[in-house]
């Protein structure tokens, strides 16, 4: 039921990219399927390789589902990017009730060096990849973002050495801040009825998060994006639904709330940082109209 319920509310939130579309014609088979990227099961990922001169641009969807839940084949009609010449990945990750964070960050950061390392055989652009992703999958992805590279040119394993940097990320309906302390204030009590924030730590409830809240108070932190935003930080725009309401009416409105995104183009406008956030008859963009069109743009166009 659970699973469910972030179909519906995905699927609510991201009719502005084709790539969420639930209505759309079902995907061609991958070049790469199921392709392992690190030593965990759910270290997987489905590769769609584009045509066109030279190595290709990549998008690479993240899945939503709060972290708890969701998959790699959540992704829908990629023919539009394909079309443009611009190669695809899905990936999935550990979920929070195998392993909580860092655990379903840091894997999708090996899936981003993963594929680098795979340039060359892959025909990849390594200077052109784009990141888009739903709720937890836009979590992650502005995190991925925002975040200092996590390169190691040290490291024994060759994967490890190559960066985690990307050239833009498109979100829908993404948590830009996971810390209850933050979010409370933000959006009202309900959002931390939303089994996301206690899960992503290890927690067994809200309650118990709060009793030990100094215990998680530091991957509260980490793993919210709007504590790495930065003035050198990448292109990012964000979708949302416009259930404006606050307090939050529920768990599943406050997890996904356009408050996120405003705090976030707010926090960007005052950097200076590229930031773009669409929410139907409340905010708009000056350039881009839908996520595609933005990420066509910062794919395609290395002038963007």
């Amino acid at each position: 039921m659970l699973r469910l319920l972030f179909s519906l509310l995905l699927t609510i939130s991201f009719t502005s990219s084709a790539i969420f579309a639930a209505d759309k014609p079902k995907n061609p088979p991958p070049t790469q399927a199921d392709v392992s990227y690190g030593p965990a099961k759910m270290n997987k990922l489905d590769f769609w390789q584009a045509k066109g001169d030279g190595p290709r641009p990549l998008l690479v969807y993240i899945h939503g589902g709060g972290w708890i839940g969701g998959d790699k084949d959540r992704i829908r009609n990629i023919q539009p990017f394909l079309e443009k010449g611009i190669s695809i990945a899905s990936i999935n990750y550990r979920l929070t009730g195998e392993a909580p964070l860092p655990a379903p960050v840091h894997d999708a950061a090996r899936a981003i060096q993963f594929i680098r390392s795979k340039a060359g055989e892959w025909n990849i652009d390594k200077e052109r990849i784009a990141l888009t992703g739903g709720s937890a999958g836009a979590c992650t992805s502005m995190w991925l973002l925002l975040h200092d590279d996590l390169a190691d040119p040290k490291a024994k394993d060759p994967v490890l050495r190559e960066s985690t940097r990307v050239t833009a990320a498109a979100v829908a309906a993404g948590q830009t801040s996971i810390d209850p302390k933050v979010i409370e204030p933000w959006l009202g009590p309900n959002v931390l009825k939303h089994a996301m924030i206690y899960k992503s730590v290890g927690g067994k409830s809200m309650q118990d998060v709060m009793d030990n809240y100094k215990q998680h108070e530091a991957l509260y932190k980490e793993f919210s994006p709007y504590n790495h935003l930065t003035t050198d930080d990448p292109p990012l725009l964000m979708t949302y639904n416009n259930n404006m309401k606050l307090p939050s009416e529920n768990a599943g409105h406050g997890i996904h709330h356009p408050v996120y995104g405003v705090k976030m183009k707010e926090k960007a406008d005052k950097a200076g940082t590229e930031c773009h956030l669409l929410i139907p008859g409340v905010s708009k963009s000056k350039k881009y109209a839908t996520s595609d069109e933005f990420l066509m743009d910062k794919l395609l166009n290395k002038d963007s």
